[in-house]
């Protein structure tokens, strides 16, 4: 469900209920772009029922997710047609087009192709607890999880949300986990990412590796900063945890490969995925909230 989260703070009122939150969301619902937009964005139901209410509700988590539409038209391909049109031009009056003639015919080459393009959509899934005030985006993007946030800002009318951050920092933690010393719960995992604090381009990448090994420990020892740390988390999830807090490569034990009879009920099934992924989250932050003494309230409130 989620592969990627990015973690935010919610400091502001959030709706009361299911219906409250999803009769805001229409003001802001998703539209397929017309014939001549380029792009088109706005909330979509997260079960996949166009019929269904633009959230749902589950444990006092609520999944949203948001659509981008785009039309696919390449530079290239208005270049080329651009050229046929600059050529009917020359026979047509006998004369070179100019500046302002041939940004015209461009135009003109773009409106005509435009709603031939091919359409390409993006999802951005994200779930909120507003009694813990808590939000999490389904990308490590900051660009699409800003967007993801601003659409949400505009329906709401307002949203006051900052990057979760804590009173210690995360790579404190990491640095923790991989020298052997991990908190409760923690498990180090088989893959990791240091950097050179003196060089950004000097990094080294480790996968699928034994992370206790002394050789591999030494390059911390050595000045050697962990920016990612592979994990297993209370033996029901596994990831890759960031300096910042991110979360990459998510994945709950037993959801690959289950059995999934053909009479099944995809909204409980969802529902079921829903409540494991968000408990488990839940619990992830209360662990990392012990281990780095805190949230660090004066960063929710910048």
């Amino acid at each position: 469900m989620f592969r990627n989260v990015r973690f935010y703070r919610l400091n502001s009122a959030w709706p009361d209920t299911e219906q409250q939150l999803a009769e805001q969301l229409a003001a802001a619902a998703f539209r397929p772009c017309g014939a001549y937009t380029e792009r088109s964005t706005g909330w979509e139901s997260p079960t996949g029922d166009p019929d269904s209410p633009l959230c749902r509700r589950v444990d006092g988590a609520d999944l949203v997710r948001l659509r981008s539409q785009t039309r696919l038209l390449p530079a290239a391909a208005i270049e080329d047609a651009l050229e046929t049109r600059v050529e009917e031009y020359r026979e047509r009056t006998q004369e070179e087009p100019s500046r302002r003639e041939k940004r015209k015919l461009k135009q003109q080459t773009r409106d005509e192709l435009l709603p031939k393009a091919l359409l390409k959509s993006e999802r951005t899934a994200g779930f909120v607890i507003g009694a813990e005030s808590l939000v999490a985006v389904n990308t490590l993007s900051d660009n699409r999880a800003e967007r993801f946030l601003d659409h949400l800002r505009a329906p709401l009318g307002s949203l006051d949300v900052a990057p979760l951050s804590f009173r210690r920092p995360v790579a404190e933690l990491l640095t923790q986990i991989f020298l052997g010393d991990a908190p409760r719960g923690f498990v180090l995992g088989h893959e990791c990412r240091m950097q050179d604090p003196s060089d950004t381009r000097a990094t080294i990448r480790c996968a699928d590796v034994d992370l206790g090994d002394a050789a591999v420990r030494k390059h911390v020892s050595d000045g050697m900063r962990l920016t990612h740390l592979g994990v297993e988390f209370n033996n029901v999830m596994s990831c890759v945890i960031d300096h910042n807090g991110g979360i990459s490569k998510l994945k709950l034990t037993g959801m690959d490969g289950k059995d999934e009879a053909a009479d099944d009920d995809p909204l409980a099934r969802l529902d079921a995925e829903f409540v494991l992924l968000t408990g488990t989250l839940r619990q992830l932050i209360g662990s990392l909230k012990q281990a780095l003494g805190g949230y660090d309230e004066e960063a929710a409130a910048a």
